[in-house]
């Protein structure tokens, strides 16, 4: 059969390389096309457009992308239409994910939604176009069940598809760091912007930790240069595809709100979650979203279990403070350590990326 999938961003094109694996092992005459990044291409996937083209971040920072984003969403319909799927399949990524979703319902090409839009956190209404345009959607976060069954629309809960990739990782022997100190894992993005906006902040922290070795997680679409204009002549190292060996090794993190706060958790990594934006576009999501933490961790566990540093507190003060507590307050690391145990058992054991697969197939023969 055929499949059309379309991410935009770095998390996306992680979840759909392994759900595109899957797909080719369940269907042994998949033809897939994509719009995601250099995994979903690796896995077999005819890649249309990288998501490194794609990522707008912020209300102000899309206004200003608005030209570029309509003729990417031209672009998409002429390539589905030209491409005739199967089923088109899309992971999260809402603002040009919907609009597809929208028009392809139109035309009579079935709809899955793969990793839900937050409608939750805000543009609840949303639910009532999901309804209308997606006739399957695949939830990863248990507490999605329970909001869409109060719009009284059934949806899958198919695993949070972290949890195998993390597993898999922790089973692959461990390649160590040169580094002759502890390591502080910093985590600053995988957009242009979002870095600009965090390394610097996180930066900060070298003078104060100086028996801690720094290392940053380099984004794969992002250039060495980049960071190396932030990072000057620190005692800095980058890794660059290495996330993954970094956090197995780090011994607390600096992280950027969103998927990279779950996956620091689940390898068991103290952390500080850390968010900046535009702060036009920060005004305006304040008064939009609705729920209490920005942090995947604490949203899933419906508590502080990590310190969120937000726009203003994500200062140098407040960073000694709370990356001092993560290094040497024994009591509040195995709190964290504690709470990163029962988030394993809240996400439970399903294999996401097979089921998601098999429930795709599924609709596709419907």
């Amino acid at each position: 059969m055929k499949y059309y999938i379309i991410a935009g961003e770095a998390s996306g094109d992680l979840h759909g390389s392994n759900l595109i694996a899957a797909l080719h092992e369940q269907d042994g005459e998949a033809d897939i096309r994509c719009w995601g990044g250099d995994r979903m291409e690796a896995a077999g996937a005819t890649l249309v457009k990288h998501y490194r083209d794609l990522a707008f971040m912020g209300f102000v920072e899309v206004i200003k992308h608005l030209g570029t984003i309509f003729r990417n969403i031209r672009f998409c319909k002429e390539d589905i239409s030209s491409f005739q799927p199967d089923i088109l399949v899309l992971i999260d990524y809402p603002g040009f994910n919907m609009r597809i979703a929208k028009w392809a319902k139109k035309q009579g090409i079935r709809v899955v939604y793969y990793i839900s839009p937050q409608a939750w956190a805000w543009k609840e209404g949303r639910v009532k176009s999901i309804r209308r345009d997606v006739d399957k959607m695949l939830v990863i976060l248990p507490f999605e069940q329970d909001f869409y069954r109060r719009w009284n629309y059934p949806v899958v809960y198919v695993g949070h598809p972290l949890v195998e990739v993390v597993r898999h990782e922790q089973q692959k022997p461990l390649k160590p760091l040169p580094a002759d100190k502890p390591v502080i894992a910093l985590l600053p993005g995988s957009r242009r912007q979002e870095i600009a906006l965090k390394l610097p902040e996180m930066l900060k922290m070298v003078a104060h930790f100086p028996d801690h070795q720094f290392v940053v997680a380099q984004a794969p679409s992002i250039p060495d240069e980049v960071y190396r204009e932030f990072i000057g002549n620190k005692n800095v190292w980058l890794a660059k595809g290495q996330t993954y060996e970094l956090l197995r090794q780090a011994e607390a993190a600096l992280v950027t709100s969103g998927t990279a706060t779950l996956e620091t958790a689940l390898f068991g990594v103290p952390q500080v979650v850390c968010y900046k934006g535009n702060e036009i576009s920060y005004q305006l999501a304040k008064r939009l979203i609705k729920v209490k933490y920005i942090s995947l961790v604490n949203l899933i566990m419906d508590k502080l279990v990590v310190t969120e540093l937000i726009q203003h507190e994500l200062n140098e003060r407040r960073l000694h403070e709370e990356l001092g507590k993560l290094l040497f307050d024994k009591a509040h690391r195995q709190r964290l350590i504690e709470d990163y145990a029962q988030l394993w058992h809240l996400l439970g054991n399903i294999p996401a990326s097979a089921t998601a697969a098999k429930e795709i197939i599924a609709a596709a023969k419907k």
